[in-house]
């Protein structure tokens, strides 16, 4: 990889911006200054050194975000806020995406990361990795609702959904919930509760596979994973 190109996708500016600090001979690699842009390094074995910090180069960038309402699960909108919009420019040069769709009004775990491969291996439909939302539910939810979405309920467009556990936190008007889905269908917890009735008026994803979200962020606060979360992510067993 050619250094410009690595120092700029680490967020040491523009290529033009790279090229001024190369010129000012403040890049060292392997303890020697370096002055051209086009010189290749290798980032897994080289160490290149900037004003006489070190370069921490990664590859793959992996964030954890407490989505919060009103904004959009994409990279891009021309007319709303995007979960890319929060994110800090060092953050941003890595190119991530979510990882995923929450609605727009729904809260919560959000990952998001430039790593194609992790990022299909947990959406693929065969993998059938869980999802667990907490939910305020308009009305009384009761046993009867756990048997049907063990069962699996038929939704609006005639798809009946795989065998979900509802779990009661409590019963009344409201009732509060956890439902763990193994599927991703537009709108689908919504969607579920209407098929018997109700409404869902507040929800909140808790949990991706092994990725619990971390509740001492704020909404609309994130924070890169830590080697054991990446690791139980990377390490994780899904069905096939």
């Amino acid at each position: 990889m050619r250094i410009d190109k690595m120092l700029s996708n680490l967020g040491y500016g523009s290529r033009k911006e790279v090229k001024l600090l190369l010129k000012n001979g403040v890049v060292q690699l392997n303890g020697n200054i370096v002055k051209d842009a086009k010189q290749h390094v290798n980032p897994e074995e080289d160490t290149v050194v900037i004003n006489g910090e070190p370069v921490e180069y990664k590859e793959f960038i992996y964030l954890m975000m407490n989505k919060p309402p009103g904004v959009i699960s994409a990279t891009e909108d021309s007319q709303h806020e995007t979960v890319i919009d929060i994110l800090e420019m060092e953050d941003v040069v890595f190119s991530p995406f979510p990882v995923g769709r929450l609605d727009k009004d729904t809260e919560g775990l959000l990952l998001l990361t430039n790593d194609g491969q992790l990022s299909h291996r947990l959406l693929s439909p065969k993998k059938h990795v869980p999802k667990t939302y907490f939910a305020v539910i308009d009305r009384e939810v009761t046993e009867g609702d756990i048997v049907s979405f063990k069962e699996g309920v038929m939704l609006d467009d005639g798809y009946e959904t795989k065998p979900a556990h509802l779990k009661i936190i409590k019963s009344g008007l409201p009732s509060e919930i956890e439902l763990t889905i193994t599927e991703g269908k537009f709108h689908q917890v919504k969607r579920m509760f209407e098929a018997v009735g109700k409404n869902v008026i507040y929800l909140k994803r808790l949990s991706m596979g092994p990725l619990l979200l971390d509740e001492s962020l704020q909404l609309g606060e994130y924070r890169e994973l830590t080697d054991e979360e990446l690791q139980l992510l990377l390490n994780y067993e899904v069905e096939a």
